[in-house]
């Protein structure tokens, strides 16, 4: 895929220290966006030691422009940072990126409350506080493109990931609700759910399959989602090993029960589905369903 332009844009890339991150930020950086690369400080750490910092020395090695920050996204303040950081730096924002994430490999019954919390808080609210830090000003100049992380996990489920899969299929409900919010002052807000080889994965991948699903084979999507000629919002997109697929929500035509519910969700597995572009126009499509007149004409 050939790069997209992105000069005089503004972006801030969460857990960009490694990994998808890095990559994301790396090719933004490319495309000529300044940009805030976020990523945690480690205990003992210096300034100059950190992952993110390390990121931005490679950007600006290249003639790009960087900064590097160092909030834990699971805290209250740390979108306002970092769109702070933006402002200061670069005088502007136009890109949110939130890709950090939390592992988790346990199964419910081993995982405490605080643990749980403490991986949805990154991947849910890791993201919600940046989007809603940005959203503001992203309003009043009447422009922004941001990019969320999703995960397989959060659509379909996956045994020991109770707490990431609740995380992500939050911020799949967050992409398509801004979507509608951002749509009438050209906000694009879109997903991406990657699989790529990374510190998170890195057990779980053969190494033919790692070699093959490079996050630089995910980043290019991400930045033509963070451009000025992205043409989408409120979708989640599957990339990995340089291939991609669109996914939807949907639901089957409705039927009576006939009191045998075993039988009922037989049949209903045999209906045609059908996705609809907001909550209200799948309960207007079961009123007619049930031969009564939608509250608004239906369209899709």
């Amino acid at each position: 895929m050939s790069g997209v332009h992105l000069a005089g844009r503004v972006a801030v890339v969460t857990g960009a220290g490694k990994g998808l991150g890095r990559a994301y930020a790396l090719e933004l950086a490319r495309g000529g966006a300044a940009v805030v690369v976020n990523n945690r400080r480690h205990p003992g750490e210096s300034d100059a030691e950190t992952s993110a910092a390390r990121v931005v020395a490679e950007i600006v090695a290249a003639g790009g422009r960087a900064v590097a920050d160092h909030s834990p996204v699971e805290a209250a303040d740390s979108g306002e940072r970092m769109v702070a950081a933006a402002l200061d730096h670069f005088g502007r924002l136009d890109i949110v990126v939130a890709n950090a994430a939390a592992p988790q490999a346990a199964s419910l019954h081993k995982l405490s409350p605080a643990d749980f919390r403490t991986i949805f808080d990154v991947g849910f609210y890791g993201t919600l506080h940046l989007v809603q830090a940005a959203w503001p000003l992203l309003r009043d100049q009447g422009y922004g493109r941001v990019v969320m992380t999703s995960s397989s996990a959060g659509r379909y489920g996956q045994h020991g990931l109770s707490a990431y899969g609740a995380a992500k299929g939050a911020v799949d409900s967050l992409v398509r609700t801004l979507a509608s919010e951002g749509a009438g002052r050209d906000i694009k807000v879109n997903a991406v759910s990657p699989y790529a080889a990374s510190q998170m994965t890195a057990a779980h991948m053969r190494d033919d399959v790692a070699r093959r699903f490079t996050p630089e084979r995910v980043a290019p999507l991400v930045a033509w989602l963070a451009s000025e000629g992205c043409s989408v919002s409120g979708r989640v997109i599957v990339a990995g090993g340089g291939r991609f697929r669109l996914t939807e929500t949907v639901e089957t035509d409705s039927l009576p029960a006939d009191g045998d519910f075993a039988d009922l969700l037989a049949r209903l597995e045999r209906q045609p589905r059908r996705t609809h572009p907001h909550s209200n126009h799948a309960f207007d499509t079961l009123l007619v369903e049930c031969g009564l007149a939608p509250r608004a004409p239906l369209s899709e």
